[in-house]
């Protein structure tokens, strides 16, 4: 095989162009001894022609607004976009190249948004970027619907992806599919690596479903190309979905997995690193100079780098556009300005209720009215739920919901798809100009545990509502019943879990989460109702943002200010029990403090000198009550301390019976207490 086996349409620019690529990515590969060539070198042709023929962006401002977005979803072939970063000109050097998969290097072993200009995503966990595009295209097609006004196209993008047969097989990808077929997101243009090769060797070993009925039933268009070196078939089958106005597309190029290596067509093609010989062999045969290493020709450079050039006018072109739709539409253009670059609001803070009257409801509850009452001020917040939306208060009253041709509105039916919904939510805020959030039962985060993860590796404003977040749950059982999930929520590094204790406590949390720009946050929210916390006695709620404060200072029998002899410390619904057991403590002898700590990992950035205030190294006694796994509190409990916790799993009854069952009484604290004093 040699550059002959090319289409006879190639020209030797391309061609020269396409094995650039190839050898580029070869090339790092080899030096890090570790990758994914196959994918570099059966893309190339693809990456090419969207690269340099259809793709709008500006290397020298990866972030213009109105660039298409390109997705490597099948984010192990990295180093097809690190190849196409440097040769376009994104600022990603030639030495950036050769430190591929190398520590503290622009060229990780998957593509991360926070490291490389020029990366949209965070990609690598298979079916994850599809989902992403899914979000960003509806992200594309709401601002546009907002924004947009007749003469004044000023959101206009395409979302592009690479996606491989393993992102199709991932379930992710499924739900994603189907949202983006029903919602008709005509903007999404999927180019399908058909390679039929996986680590383990052919598809066939585990996928044979028809795709393309898949797709098609899905309510995609889907368009074939059969031959991945067909430069002029690859233009045409885009060209082609970029005339289909009412559907998603997927366009199937048939490749060869890793093309010009021996081992071409074969899953030993796919990962691993190819060894000097077969280096030289696959530039032989791609009629390429075999000893010379990082070899990147000055017209091969020079054609690549008229991106810079050509992005440069389009942005330009764009922002004298939008010059005239800022004087025919002020309001709008100040309001986009703002978006875009992740500014809240003036003033939006006032919307914030206040809640000097209240009833006693689930945090729940009170997150829906906080919701609402600065969906106006914060037109940016883009809401929904995995089918829940009665259940998780997630849902703008005053706002439509978002369907086919009709995008405007602001509350998203994902169906029951959590994954997706995570992953989608994901793209949104990648796309930029909006502010996700959505529900569901806190235990179902195990289900888009993948999205949260990314989320948080991603430095992105997400909010993820969850809901019904205990035992107290009640009759659904322990199916249902959230019990280690705040754990391992927690666990994610970057992540911000809020366990609001009241109204007041929920109001502050939705101002963090708003305030919290680079990284998700988690609300666990309770469907049972909470107590009602008297603010103008006990301390305000503003101290949520240092993850735990003093709610209720330890007394003595008289009822006057003592030091505290024992320290509860609670969150959410069991903040209620706390307070009740600290009167019965205090008026018993023995002075109890109430810590409210909503939030661990708030708590954990604050000074030691402010810890120490709300927990006294002196004070020994202390008991962590959360109707939770016990897993982690230990850290603020110390080694003299215990908790009040659950872990088991929980049980189907009323949720009042539940908690007396698990011991969460106002006798068994003060049993578990007196413990603690007599150490």
């Amino acid at each position: 095989m040699t550059t002959a086996a090319r289409s006879k349409k190639t020209t030797d620019i391309d061609q020269l162009c396409i094995n650039t690529i190839r050898t580029l990515s070869l090339d790092a590969i080899q030096k890090a001894n570790s990758g994914h060539p196959g994918l570099p070198l059966g893309m190339a042709p693809t990456a090419y022609v969207l690269w340099t023929k259809f793709l709008r962006h500006n290397p020298k401002d990866p972030k213009w607004f109105n660039r298409d977005r390109f997705l490597l979803s099948a984010g192990h072939g990295s180093m097809l976009l690190y190849s196409l970063l440097y040769l376009t000109g994104y600022g990603l050097s030639l030495d950036e190249i050769k430190k591929f998969r190398q520590l503290h290097s622009k060229t990780p072993g998957h593509p991360e948004n926070i490291l490389t200009a020029g990366v949209e995503v965070t990609t690598g966990p298979l079916g994850q970027g599809f989902a992403n595009g899914v979000g960003m295209a509806i992200a594309e097609a709401h601002l546009a619907a907002r924004f947009n006004k007749p003469g004044h196209k000023i959101i206009d993008n395409y979302i592009y992806a690479i996606v491989s047969d393993g992102d199709l097989m991932e379930g992710v990808s499924y739900e994603a599919a189907s949202l983006a077929g029903h919602l008709k997101l005509a903007n999404l243009i999927y180019l399908y690596d058909d390679n039929r090769i996986t680590i383990d060797g052919s598809t066939d070993l585990a996928f044979t479903e028809d795709v393309t009925k898949r797709f098609e039933a899905a309510g995609w268009a889907v368009l074939e190309v059969a031959d991945g070196n067909d430069l002029k078939a690859i233009e045409n089958a885009i060209k082609a979905a970029q005339k289909i106005k009412d559907k998603p597309k997927l366009i199937r190029i048939k490749t060869i997995i890793g093309f010009g290596m021996p081992k071409q067509g074969t899953s030993k093609a796919h990962s691993d690193a190819p060894g000097i010989d077969a280096v030289k062999e696959t530039k032989r045969n791609l009629g390429w100079p075999e000893n010379k290493e990082f070899f990147v020709p000055k017209e091969a450079l020079a054609h690549f780098r008229t991106a810079v050039k050509k992005g440069a006018l389009l942005e330009k072109e764009w922002n004298a556009a939008f010059k005239k739709y800022e004087k025919a539409f002020p309001e709008l253009a100040a309001e986009l300005k703002g978006r875009i670059a992740g500014e809240l609001p003036a003033g939006w803070e006032k919307a914030l209720p206040s809640f000097a009257k209240i009833d006693a409801k689930a945090t729940r509850a009170y997150s829906g009215e906080v919701i609402n009452a600065i969906a106006d001020t914060v037109p940016q917040l883009l809401g929904g739920s995995a089918d829940l939306t009665p259940s998780n208060n997630t849902f703008i009253k005053d706002s439509a919901d978002i369907q086919a041709g009709r995008y405007g509105g602001r509350n998203v039916h994902y169906g029951i798809r959590e994954h997706a919904m995570g992953s989608v939510m994901n793209g949104m805020a990648l796309f930029g100009g909006i502010i996700p959030f959505a529900g569901t039962f806190q235990t179902f985060s195990d289900y888009m545990r993948p999205a949260i993860r990314l989320a948080a590796l991603s430095d992105i404003q997400v909010l993820f509502v969850f809901t019904h977040d205990s035992i107290g749950l009640g009759e659904d059982g322990p199916t249902h019943q959230s019990v280690e999930h705040l754990a391992a929520l927690r666990a994610i590094p970057n992540i911000a879990v809020i366990r609001p204790a009241d109204a007041h406590e929920v109001r502050e949390a939705w101002r963090a989460a708003l305030k919290r720009t680079k990284a998700p946050t988690a609300f666990a929210l309770s469907r049972q109702k909470v107590a009602l916390i008297d603010r103008k006695k006990f301390a305000n709620a503003s101290g949520l943002h240092k993850g735990a404060y003093v709610l209720a200072e330890a007394e003595d029998k008289a009822g006057k200010k003592a030091e505290p002899k024992l320290i509860l410390i609670a969150t959410g619904s069991e903040v209620g029990l706390a307070m009740e057991a600290r009167e019965k403590l205090n008026r018993s002898g023995t002075p109890t403090r109430v810590v409210s700590m909503p939030s661990w990992e708030f708590f954990d950035e604050q000074t030691q000198k402010y810890k120490d205030s709300v927990l006294p190294p002196a004070v020994k006694a202390r008991l962590a009550i959360e109707a939770g796994v016990s897993q982690g509190w230990h850290k603020y409990t110390g080694d003299h301390g215990d908790t009040l916790t659950v872990d088991k799993f929980g049980t189907s009854a009323p949720a009042e019976d539940v908690f007396k069952d698990y011991g969460f009484t106002v006798e068994n604290v003060i049993r578990k207490t007196k413990k603690l004093i007599k150490v």
